[in-house]
Order: C-alpha cells, then sequence, then structure tokens
C-alpha cells in the first residue's frame, strides 16, 4: 500500500478519545514596571486565547489527520464547560460525548506571558476521581458511541476522569467489541490498563510506573517485555525524546532513531504521537509503519512553539522523502 492510499484511509476512520479535557488559555502582555503592592511584575495584557488541551488537542490532530474524533469526557456545568464546547463548535467537532456534572470544576490551565517569556501559570482543576454515577454515565455513553468507532484513546492527565472502574469496564467491552485499545497513561492508573492494545508511555512515564532505572543501552527491552507480559498488553511503544521511539510486542522489538530537527518546543508531541498510531492501529499496520509514522510525526510538532496539532500534508510528504532517501 503507497503512503498517499493509506492517508487516505484516515478519512474513513471514527475515534473514540476518553480523558481528561482541559482549556489551555493564554494572556500575552508587557512589563514595563514593578507592583507598588508586592515585588512582582505588572502585566499590561495585550492579547488573550484559549484553546483545546488535553485530551482535546489529541482530538485535534485526530482531526487534521482526516479522521473523525468522538471527545468522551466529564466537564464541570461550569462557564468553562461552555467555553469548552463553544470551542470544539469552532472545530466542528462532536459534543455527544461530554457529560456535565454539577459538583466538577472544568480544567483550565491560564499561562500569563510577557513576549514569549511565561511569567506564571494559574490552574483552575481538581484531580479529584470522579463519582460512581458520573463513571456509569461516561462508560454507558462510550458503549453506545462505540458502535461507530474502529478505535478507542485512553488520554490521562491524571485528573479524576479516568478510574480504575471505568478503565477495565471499557477495555473490557472494547476487547469484547474488538476494538482496539490505545493508552497514553499517566502515574496514577499505570497499572489498570491491562489487557490494552497498544501502551504509549515516554521513557520518564515508564521508569516511575515501573519504578526501576530503565538504561536504553540496556535493559530497555527486558523491562518493556516483563511489563508487556505482565500487563496483557498486545504492544509497548515507548517514546524517547531525543533518542527517538522503541516498539515491541510478541513477535518482534524495534528501535527507530529520532529525525534531526530544530526544536522549539516540545509540548503536545506525545498528543501527536499517540494519534497517528491510534489510526495505524485501526487499520492494522504492521509495528515499524506504525512507529516510523508516529516518530516521525512527534517530531515534526516540535519545529512549531506551543501545542499544534499535525499538518497531514506535511506528515505525508515527509514521510515520502525520507522512505525515498532512506
Amino acid at each position: 500500500m503507497s503512503l498517499t492510499t493509506l492517508f487516505q484511509q484516515f478519512n474513513q476512520l471514527k475515534v473514540i478519545i476518553v480523558g481528561d479535557v482541559m482549556i489551555d488559555a493564554y494572556s500575552w502582555g508587557t512589563v514595563d514596571r514593578i507592583s507598588p503592592e508586592a515585588p512582582v511584575p505588572v502585566v499590561n495584557i495585550r492579547k488573550q486565547e484559549r484553546r483545546l488541551g488535553g485530551a482535546a488537542n489529541v482530538a485535534l490532530n485526530i482531526q487534521a489527520l482526516g479522521a473523525t474524533p468522538i471527545l468522551c469526557a466529564v466537564v464541570g456545568k461550569d462557564d468553562e464547560a461552555l467555553q469548552l464546547q463553544a470551542l470544539l463548535d469552532q472545530q466542528k467537532m462532536r459534543t455527544d460525548g461530554l457529560i456535565g456534572v454539577a459538583n466538577r470544576v472544568t480544567t483550565v490551565k491560564h499561562r500569563i506571558l510577557a513576549g514569549s517569556q511565561q511569567l506564571l501559570r494559574v490552574d483552575s482543576e481538581t484531580d479529584k476521581p470522579i463519582d460512581h454515577a458520573a463513571s456509569e454515565a461516561l462508560v454507558e455513553q462510550i458503549k453506545k458511541l462505540a458502535e461507530e468507532a474502529h478505535v478507542i484513546i485512553f488520554e490521562d492527565y491524571d485528573k479524576g476522569v479516568l478510574t480504575q472502574e471505568n478503565i477495565e469496564q471499557i477495555i473490557a467491552f472494547a476487547n469484547e467489541k474488538k476494538i482496539p485499545t490505545i493508552i497514553d497513561p499517566k502515574k496514577r492508573n499505570f497499572w489498570y490498563y491491562k489487557n490494552s492494545t497498544l501502551f504509549k508511555p515516554n521513557l520518564k512515564e515508564l521508569r516511575e510506573g515501573l519504578k526501576m532505572d530503565i538504561d536504553l543501552a540496556t535493559n530497555l527491552p527486558q523491562a518493556v517485555e516483563q511489563f508487556r507480559k505482565q500487563m496483557g498488553i498486545e504492544t509497548a511503544l515507548i517514546t524517547l525524546s531525543e533518542h527517538g521511539v522503541y516498539i515491541a510486542n510478541e513477535q518482534e522489538q524495534h528501535r527507530l532513531p529520532a529525525h534531526k530537527r530544530e526544536i522549539a518546543d516540545v509540548s503536545g508531541a506525545g498528543d501527536t504521537v499517540v494519534s497517528i498510531a491510534a489510526l495505524c492501529v485501526a487499520l492494522n499496520l504492521d509495528l515499524q509503519t506504525t512507529a516510523f509514522l508516529a516518530n516521525l510525526g512527534g517530531g515534526l510538532v516540535c519545529e512549531y512553539l506551543g501545542v499544534v496539532p499535525i499538518d497531514k500534508n506535511i506528515l505525508l510528504a515527509e514521510a515520502q522523502r525520507v522512505t525515498k532517501t532512506g
């Protein structure tokens, strides 16, 4: 199959993204003086912007790759939830997977910047696990929406939407329906994603989860294999930052080096990697192709400042260039 045909097949896919959604808010300004009230800079705000963040940024990547994202999450019944819905509407993205609960705040991460210098970040959030009723409502909504889904991504930011209870229920349901599950984990739920299809931590998350020192040159394959078997995970994809990626299943393992880039910002690279990997798994592609495209896409978004979704045409052109030259 040609890369062009492969990228066209992305357009047929529907992807559920379940996890922690948030708003990334930015206020840009100038600093001309220090406050007389306290030894802090006074920022004169010139521009403000709100963007989709967390699991919603993965949804943006899925959409940018041509597939249809179905975002499933629990948010508050607050002004911020309305703002989040408006941002999704602007992107013509579905909102039928969002569940609002009265006793919860919608996560907002507000960055204050002077020029390109971040002075302060103010977070409005809770990381308390959602209650049983909200969890059940989320699971039932996912079961309903999964009738049309080709793959489910768990996008975990440790903000409480994903719990042991709903993770195990959703994975069991997905396995019964033969829908692959792709995991982007964080620390709290690390060990709850048993029997999933593809597990994608970065090296730091893997070290923290296993509570062991993992060295790229020596024990990475052994550590990944032990963990994969213990968890009943089909494939492990470990992102290694400037060292590329490592991917392994029962039959094979591959280490792909990073492509040389002018790195501007690594924010959001993991979101791009998991998005590309999910579409590749949904199309039942081989390990090397999956790792190659995910690794390439993760590197490309690092060339841009801020969290930006992947550009499908640039990814295709770069993939064609690399395969011709390499």
